[in-house]
C-alpha cells in the first residue's frame, strides 16, 4: 500500500506541545508529531452525512482541528508539517461502542487481549470505544490509564462495569447477582472504581434491571443490555438507554417465551429468520424504542461468522490471529455449516442464520428510518474470527448491505455513537474539534471497502502508523 507523501521526511518526529508525554513504546508507532499539521488536498467525509467535500485542508494544532478550508484558499502556518494527500479521504475517527478487550478462548472462557486489541482498534481507526462489558475491569481500567499516560498506544476507552447478570449465567467469569440490593451495590462499587457505563446480561430479574438502572442513572451513567430474560419493550419501560445486537436477542415475540426466564430452543433462529417486521408488534417495539430515545448498537460481524460461506475470510485476520486461535476459528467455520449437525439441530440441512442475518439487517435500516439512533461495534466474541480494528471496519461494509449509503454508516459508526456518549469533541470534522481522524487510501463515500486502506490514525492531533500497529501483533492476537 503506497504510503503518505510527506512534504518532508517522515521519520523526522518532533515532540508536540502537549501534557501527555508518550513512552518510547509508543513513539514505535507515531509518523506525525509535529505542532502543526496540515492535511491537504484531501477529501473530507466529515461524519455529519453530508457529502464528501473534495480538495480541502485541515490544519491541526495542539491535539485540535483549528481549521477546514478548500486547499485553494486555506493558509497554514509557515511552520506546518504538510501532508500531501491526493486521492486520499478523511473520515472522524471510529467510535467503536461494543468493542470488548476479550476474546473466546474455547470451554466458555474469554481471555484479555490487553496487548493486542488496543494497538488493532487503533490501527483499525477507532479512537474511541466503549467496552460494552468487562470480564476483568480492572484490567481494563487499567489499560485505558496506560494509553491516557501516554504508556501503551490505544484509542480513548469508556470502561463499561462487569457484566450484570442474574442466576443461571452460562459464563463461568460473570458474578451473578442475588437481588436489586447488591445490583445497585455493584453498580456504585464499579462507578467509584472508575467505570463510566453498565451491561446487561441473559438472565437478570426485572427488580436487578430497574434497581441497576436506577443506581446508574442516579450518577450519570447510562446502562445497555444484552437481553434475554426481559424484551426490548419492558427493559425500555424501566429506562435503559440502549440495547445490543438488535432484533436477534429480543425474545419477546417468542410464542415459548415465559416472563422472566431466558428461553433455549432451537427454534428461536427460524423464528427470526421467518418474523415479519412489518407485524404490528414489532413495528409497536420500534416506535416505543424511537419514543422512549432508546438506542440500538449494531454488531453484524459477530452474526456474520456464523452464516456459512460468509465472510470471505481474510488474510489479514488469519495472519493478526495466534495460531491456536486460528485453528479454532477455522474448525468452528467448518462445524457453523457441517450440513449434518444443521440437520440434527433444525430439522434442515440450511442453516436458519442465514435468513436470521438478513431479518437483523433489515431491523436496523427499520428502526433508523424511523427515527432510532443506531450505534454501531464489532463484538469480538461468538465462534472467533471477528477482531479489534478490522471488525469494526467490516461493521461499515455489512451496514452498506443492509442498505444504507456509505455516508450513512460513517455516520452511524462515528457521529451517532459521539451522540450516544454525549461526547460532542469527536464523531464529526469541523474547526474546534478533537483531532480525531483517519487517513484512508481511496474513497470510502463511494467504495465502502476503501475504509479498510487506512494509513495514519490521528488521535488528539498525533498521527500513528496503522501498519506497524498491525504488524506489532502479527500472530497475537487471541493469545494475549
Amino acid at each position: 500500500m503506497r504510503r503518505v507523501l510527506l512534504s518532508i521526511a517522515c521519520c523526522l518526529i518532533a515532540p508536540i506541545a502537549q501534557t501527555q508525554t508518550l513512552s518510547p513504546e509508543v513513539l514505535k508507532f507515531v509518523k506525525v508529531n509535529v505542532p502543526v499539521v496540515a492535511l491537504t488536498h484531501v477529501r473530507i467525509i466529515d461524519g455529519t452525512g453530508a457529502a464528501a467535500r473534495e480538495d480541502q485542508t485541515i490544519v491541526v494544532s495542539g491535539g485540535k482541528i483549528q481549521s477546514v478550508s478548500d486547499a485553494s484558499s486555506a493558509k497554514a502556518p509557515a511552520s506546518a508539517q504538510m501532508l500531501d494527500l491526493h486521492g486520499y479521504s478523511v473520515i472522524p475517527g471510529l467510535v467503536g461502542m461494543h468493542d470488548h478487550m476479550f476474546y473466546p478462548m474455547g470451554n466458555i472462557v474469554f481471555g484479555e487481549m490487553a496487548y493486542s486489541f488496543p494497538r488493532l482498534y487503533l490501527a483499525g481507526g477507532v479512537t474511541t470505544i466503549r467496552t460494552t462489558g468487562s470480564l476483568e475491569p480492572y484490567t481494563d481500567l487499567e489499560i485505558k490509564k496506560a494509553v491516557d499516560s501516554g504508556a501503551m498506544p490505544g484509542p480513548h476507552i469508556h470502561v463499561t462495569g462487569p457484566y450484570l447478570e442474574g442466576k443461571g449465567s452460562w459464563a463461568l467469569q460473570l458474578h451473578q447477582l442475588t437481588g436489586p440490593e447488591d445490583a445497585t451495590k455493584t453498580v456504585n462499587y464499579w462507578l467509584d472504581e472508575g467505570v463510566d457505563n453498565f451491561k446487561i446480561y441473559n438472565f437478570i430479574t426485572a427488580d436487578e434491571l430497574s434497581a441497576a438502572i436506577t443506581a446508574a442513572h442516579k450518577r450519570g451513567a447510562k446502562v445497555t443490555g444484552h437481553l434475554c430474560s426481559i424484551g426490548f419493550r419492558e427493559a425500555a419501560a424501566l429506562g435503559i438507554d440502549d440495547l445490543e445486537h438488535g432484533l436477534l436477542v429480543d425474545t419477546e415475540f417468542f410464542p415459548w417465551k415465559k416472563p422472566g426466564e431466558c428461553p433455549d430452543n432451537p427454534k428461536d433462529l427460524p423464528f427470526y429468520a421467518s418474523l415479519d417486521l412489518q407485524s404490528s408488534p414489532v413495528r409497536e417495539m420500534i416506535a416505543d424504542l424511537v419514543k422512549r430515545h432508546v438506542a440500538i448498537t449494531s454488531t453484524l460481524p459477530v452474526f456474520e461468522v456464523d452464516v456459512p460461506g460468509r465472510p470471505a475470510i481474510q488474510q489479514r485476520v488469519l495472519d493478526a490471529l495466534s495460531p491456536d486461535a486460528r485453528a479454532a476459528f477455522l474448525e468452528n467455520k467448518v462445524r457453523a455449516a457441517d450440513a449434518s449437525r444443521l440437520k440434527r439441530i433444525y430439522g434442515t440441512e440450511t442453516s436458519p442464520m442465514i435468513g436470521a442475518f438478513k431479518k437483523e439487517m433489515e431491523f436496523e435500516y427499520a428502526f433508523v428510518k424511523a427515527g432510532g439512533l443506531l450505534i454501531s461495534g464489532l463484538d469480538p466474541t461468538g465462534i472467533g474470527g471477528v477482531i479489534a480494528g478490522f471488525g469494526d471496519q467490516r461493521e461499515l461494509e455489512l451496514l452498506v448491505e443492509a442498505g444504507f449509503t456509505p455516508l450513512e454508516a460513517i455516520h452511524i459508526a462515528t457521529a451517532n455513537g459521539a451522540q450516544y456518549l454525549g461526547d460532542d469533541r469527536i464523531g464529526t470534522i469541523a474547526p474546534g474539534k478533537q483531532a480525531d481522524l483517519v487517513v484512508i487510501k481511496g474513497d470510502p463515500s463511494k467504495k465502502i471497502d476503501d475504509i479498510e486502506n487506512v494509513e495514519i490514525v490521528f488521535k488528539d492531533g498525533i498521527g500513528y502508523d496503522s501498519a506497524k500497529l498491525i504488524e506489532s501483533v502479527r500472530g497475537i492476537a487471541g493469545s494475549r
